[in-house]
């Protein structure tokens, strides 16, 4: 059986799809964080366990393309992340080629048909990029916790806890990110985010999410402006006529976020996607390449 395999390997999970050149899905598994820029070699570990899943009693030899959507994909040109990537196709037993591409071109492919356009996601960061095929033509934030992902979710629940340090008690939402910190005092708060890794502030992003739906002001202040920032770094780009796909579960979900960039976006025209499945965006991809395989193999033996 002719099989395609796609992985969606993010921050916080993994996840894989191997289906039929039709676009039946067989199969799916899911796995650990499978950045390598943060863990390192272990993301092909995780990505290894995503794809053993979705095999199940599937043959790997009959695998003839594979695309894996990841972020912090620049790292695995290291020697040391590009061999554990390799040791994982050969343990699995894959013998074709496996790409591997940014998520942000996976999650375009998983939002629309065309085959370029812009993308805008917003997860734990976030991240806007210019599409052409498997090409990124341009990529604006991304920059992690510190230098941006701005309107990410990392960067509401940052925006919650500085909120409740500087207005202890005075608010609802103070009151409630005090409640998740296990803080009984402004101080508390502060040694409390000081200790946390940054990367846990995401967090609180529904709890953010949470109280901007109930119409509490503080928390809607912060929606908006993650709203006003996340159609800034799409903006950058400065294609405004392409057509753009939403992604991250910020931007995927049911969100105030993606309902205030949807607002924005409508007013001005043009087709928006979601992408809901980005491994099968992935999948989508890797059906794409075994065509062109396919098409070169006959002109090359005619």
């Amino acid at each position: 059986m002719v099989l395609i395999l796609g992985v969606d390997a993010g921050g916080t999970a993994s996840k894989a799809v191997v289906v039929t050149p039709d676009g039946t899905v067989l199969g799916r598994g899911t796995a650990g964080p499978g950045n390598p820029s943060a863990v390192g070699s272990a993301a092909a570990v995780a990505i290894g366990k995503a794809v053993r899943e979705a095999l199940g009693p599937h043959d790997p030899g009959g695998v003839v393309a594979g695309v894996v959507g990841v972020a912090g994909v620049s790292i695995v040109a290291d020697p040391g992340v590009a061999a554990a990537f390799t040791g994982q196709w050969t343990d699995i037993g894959l013998t074709c080629p496996v790409t591997v591409v940014a998520d942000v071109v996976t999650a375009f492919a998983a939002g629309t048909t065309a085959t370029s356009g812009r993308v805008l996601i917003a997860g734990t960061g976030a991240v806007a990029a210019l599409i052409d095929g498997p090409r990124i033509e341009r990529v604006v934030d991304g920059l992690g916790w510190l230098l941006g992902d701005e309107g990410s979710g990392l960067w509401l629940g940052l925006q919650a806890v500085r909120h409740a340090a500087r207005h202890w008690s005075s608010s609802a939402l103070a009151v409630r990110v005090a409640l998740h910190a296990g803080a009984a005092s402004a101080d508390d708060l502060v040694h409390w985010a000081q200790r946390l890794p940054f990367g846990s502030f995401a967090a609180l992003a529904p709890v953010v999410c949470e109280f901007a739906t109930a119409r509490d002001p503080a928390a809607t202040a912060i929606v908006g402006e993650a709203v006003e920032r996340l159609i800034a770094t799409l903006d950058a780009l400065d294609a405004p006529d392409a057509a753009v796909v939403l992604a991250g579960g910020l931007l995927s979900g049911d969100t105030p976020v993606r309902a205030g960039v949807l607002q924005a976006l409508r007013a001005r025209g043009g087709e928006i996607g979601t992408a809901h499945d980005p491994a099968l965006g992935a999948a989508v991809l890797a059906g794409r390449l075994a065509g062109q395989l396919r098409s070169s193999r006959t002109a090359t033996s005619t």
